[in-house]
Parts: structure tokens; sequence; C-alpha cells
């Protein structure tokens, strides 16, 4: 095994020669499926909705019918990410050890130590990055949370959607919700969230950059191909610690 010296931000630990990379298939396709099916759409969503809310685009000529265009789009889109949720979701109990909800919630002390390094990591508070196959515990615990987030998007669109549809089959589903929020509510939490996304996709966007630098692991890439390159002996740390928490359960 290498020497270890301090190179630059984020290898303090990372072994400088003579370790071995190997490439790992992490991110299995129905994950990377789900993840563009999901970005796009939250693209698409995004522009439509806002427009839905503040009209920022004139349309000229009797034939034109902008607004119903857009809510068409939307639509559309809303339930193309309904669908990459739904995926995800079952993947979550289908997937591999990185993309199971273990690997998301806290379940393991080790994980809760973890998250507090991350902080003080992308705060710049340390220059020590802890390496991780996988998710590390803060963007574990944050995906959580945008998935929450997720469901509620879904839940309030659908809510919005039954109030014009006028569909009783489809109110018996998510009628009730309008019943317990006032509608102008709920279109303020589908509206609000919006930007909670993009606070998130700004975060999401800085982190996968710096860590990938950082690591020098493919992460960025390994969105596309499901790949990442880690030394071995994290892999084999890594394997370890799941086969200990598989025979602690």
């Amino acid at each position: 095994m290498g020497s270890v010296r301090q190179r630059h931000w984020g290898e303090v630990n990372r072994p400088d020669t003579g370790v071995t990379q190997v490439r790992v298939y992490v991110w299995e396709l129905p994950v990377r499926v789900s993840h563009w099916l999901i970005v796009l759409p939250v693209a698409v969503l995004s522009f439509t909705g806002y427009y839905i809310h503040n009209p920022f685009i004139i349309a000229r000529g009797n034939a034109v019918y902008l607004m119903g265009t857009m809510r068409l789009i939307h639509l559309v889109a809303g339930f193309v990410f309904i669908a990459a949720f739904i995926l995800r979701m079952y993947w979550f109990f289908k997937g591999n050890h990185w993309s199971r909800w273990t690997a998301f919630l806290p379940v393991r002390r080790r994980r809760w130590r973890g998250m507090g390094q991350m902080v003080r990591y992308y705060s710049f508070f340390t220059k020590n990055l802890q390496h991780h196959v996988g998710h590390n515990a803060l963007a574990g615990i944050t995906y959580t949370v945008v998935f929450v987030i997720m469901l509620l998007e879904i839940l309030t669109g659908l809510a919005m959607y039954s109030q014009t549809l006028g569909n009783r089959t489809f109110s018996l589903f998510i009628g009730w919700l309008p019943r317990l929020v006032d509608i102008q509510t709920l279109r303020l939490i589908h509206f609000f969230n919006m930007y909670l996304f993009f606070v998130f996709v700004i975060h999401h966007v800085y982190s996968a950059l710096l860590v990938s630098w950082e690591e020098r692991n493919g992460l960025i890439e390994s969105i596309f191909t499901g790949y990442k390159f880690v030394p071995e002996d994290e892999l084999e740390q890594d394997e370890a610690i799941v086969a200990a928490e598989g025979q602690a359960r």
C-alpha cells in the first residue's frame, strides 16, 4: 500500500500510489433511468408550472391557446415524474445495497458520525473527505428529504388536477386531500416546493462535481454508466460493513 501524503483538498487520507482501483457497478439501470426521468420532467414542470402561475409569454393569433398547451405539457411531464418516483421507491427494496433504503436512512450509529464529518467538509471546515462507495450519510438523508418533497409535489399536484378533472373515480384516490387542506394552500405548497428543488439542484451539482474531482472516482460518469472506480481496500471495507450489518439484523 502506498504512502499517504497531503496532496490537496479532499485527498488527505487517500493513498498516493500503489493502490489498486477496481471498477464497481454501483448504480443499477433502474436507478439511472429513474434519476433522469426525474431530472428532465422537473425541468419541464418548473418551466410550465411557473408559466401557469405567471404567464410570461404572449401568444398571438386566434388559433393559439398557449396556456392550454402549457397545462398539457405540465400534465404529461407530471405523470412521467410519478412513474419515475414509483420506480425508484420500488428499487429501494429490490436494488443492491447501495440503492436500498438502508443506504439513505442513518439507521446505524456510524452513519450519524459520518454525517457530521461531511457537513464540516462541505462547509470547508475540514479537508478530510470520508470516502464512500455509495452515498455518504449526509447525501443519504438529504435525498430522503427530497423524496418526501417529491411525494408532497405528487399529492398536491394530483389534488389540484382532481379539482379540474371533476372525475369521481379519480377523486376517490386523492379527493380527501382538498377536504383536509384548502386548495389554495395546496397550490402554494406545490409552487413553493419548486424553489426547494432549485436549492437542492444547485447543491447537488456542486457536491457531485466537488466529490468527483477530489476522489477521481468517475462519480459524474457513473450516473450514465453505473460504474465507479474505488480503491480495492475501500471496497473490501464497505462490503465488510454491509455484511456485518446484515448479520446484526
